[in-house]
């Protein structure tokens, strides 16, 4: 029996959930998200909870996953998704030029990363990228992409990394006495 399934989905205030088949779509202060559920997975709405059911043990993992889903969307209509990087290194710096997120990261060359819909990206002190939207997965997405435009290296740790990310530190090279 899944742990998470079972749990009941109490419904924020100012967001509203329509179930329709195969689908549940959320909508709330920030925007609107549509889900697709497996028909498996019934779920029922009653006194401002979202429940989840389903009819065989075959079914749990849709169970979980589609109660965290759901759960995740009403979170995102409500308060929304973050993700903060930070850039590490001399001349790393970031900026937001219309729908486009130009990067200067060590390359001979600025690097453009365009913005995709639904996403918010605010810039603080030319090196904290904020990313935030409704969607959690898109949001994550966006976060990463930007991530492996430049991802940190072990030696110094320079390049874009996620602000609670820790980057494990590799010695260097250690000079032989002796050598010539």
């Amino acid at each position: 029996m899944s742990r998470i399934g079972k749990l009941p989905i109490t419904i924020a205030n100012g967001v509203t959930v329509n179930l329709k088949e195969g689908q549940v779509e959320v909508s709330g202060p920030k925007g609107t998200l549509t889900i697709a559920v497996s028909p498996a997975v019934k779920i029922a709405q009653a006194d401002g909870k979202l429940t989840f059911t389903i009819s065989n043990k075959l079914d749990n993992a849709l169970w979980g996953t589609t109660r965290a889903n759901v759960a995740n969307a009403i979170l995102g209509v409500s308060t929304g998704w973050q993700r903060n990087l930070e850039m590490v290194g001399v001349g790393f710096k970031s900026a937001v030029k219309g729908k486009n997120l130009e990067i200067s990261a060590g390359f001979s060359h600025p690097v453009s990363f365009p913005i995709p819909e639904g996403i918010t990206i605010a810039v603080e002190a030319n090196t904290k990228i904020a990313v935030s939207g409704v969607d959690k997965v898109l949001v994550g997405q966006t976060a990463a992409k930007i991530r492996k435009i430049r991802k940190p290296e072990p030696y110094k740790g320079k390049g874009i990394k996620f602000a609670e990310e820790v980057i494990r530190r590799k010695a260097g090279k250690s000079g032989k006495a002796g050598a010539k």
